[in-house]
C-alpha cells in the first residue's frame, strides 16, 4: 500500500469517527419528551414573575396583567395577579380557590373539565408528568440544545371548541412562556421570569 492510500484510509477513518461523534452529540442535545419530562420533574418547586397579554375579539386593545406564579410538585399551583386588579388563584389537586374583590370561592375542577385541562397543561408540564399531559393532549416536542417547545393539542372534542393549541417554551428545566390560541381566534401569551433562588 502506498503512503497516500494509508493516509487516505486514516483520514477517512478519522472523518467517519468524527461524524459519528457529531451525530451522537446532536442526538444527545435533541429534546425528546422523556428527556424533557425527566428534566422538569427534578424541580420540586418554583417561583416566577409573569406578564400576560391577552388579545380578545371583544376588547379594542390587548389586556395586560402581571404578578407571580408559584408551583410546588406535584399539584399545587398559585397565580397571584397584582396588576391591573388583584386576584389570587390557588389550585391544590382537584380544588380551585379564587380570591377577587374581597370575595373567596372554591370549586372542584372535576365540574369544569375544560378549565381543568388548561390548568393541567401547566401543572403537568412543571411536574414533568408525561402521562397526565398525554391523557388530555396530543403532545409534540421540538428543540435542540438548551431550548425546547412543547405544543399541546386537545384530544377532547369539548376542549377543542375552546382551545386550539397551547405552546409552552423553555430552556432546560425553566418554563419561559405559555401561549394559548383559542378556537375563536383569541389568544394570550404569558412570559415568565424565574425568581432567583428558585
Amino acid at each position: 500500500m502506498t503512503a497516500t492510500r494509508l493516509f487516505l484510509r486514516a483520514f477517512l477513518a478519522m472523518l467517519a469517527a468524527s461524524l459519528l461523534a457529531a451525530t451522537a452529540h446532536a442526538a444527545d442535545t435533541a429534546w425528546t419528551l422523556d428527556r424533557l419530562m425527566s428534566t422538569l420533574a427534578r424541580n420540586k418547586s418554583g417561583r416566577a414573575t409573569f406578564t400576560e397579554t391577552k388579545t380578545l375579539s371583544i376588547a379594542a386593545q390587548p389586556i395586560e396583567s402581571s404578578g407571580e406564579l408559584v408551583f410546588v410538585a406535584p399539584d399545587h399551583l398559585e397565580k397571584r395577579t397584582l396588576a391591573p386588579k388583584p386576584e389570587h388563584l390557588v389550585i391544590d389537586g382537584d380544588k380551585l380557590t379564587v380570591e377577587r374583590n374581597q370575595r373567596k370561592f372554591t370549586m372542584p375542577l372535576s365540574q369544569y373539565p375544560e378549565l381543568g385541562a388548561f390548568i393541567e397543561s401547566i401543572r403537568a408540564t412543571l411536574a414533568g408528568n408525561r402521562y397526565a399531559l398525554e391523557a388530555i393532549y396530543k403532545v409534540a416536542i421540538a428543540g435542540h440544545g438548551d431550548d425546547w417547545t412543547l405544543t399541546l393539542s386537545p384530544l377532547d372534542a369539548r376542549m377543542q371548541k375552546v382551545v386550539s393549541t397551547i405552546t409552552l417554551e423553555g430552556t432546560r428545566d425553566v418554563l419561559r412562556s405559555v401561549a394559548i390560541r383559542q378556537a375563536d381566534g383569541d389568544h394570550s401569551l404569558m412570559r415568565l421570569q424565574r425568581v432567583p433562588g428558585n
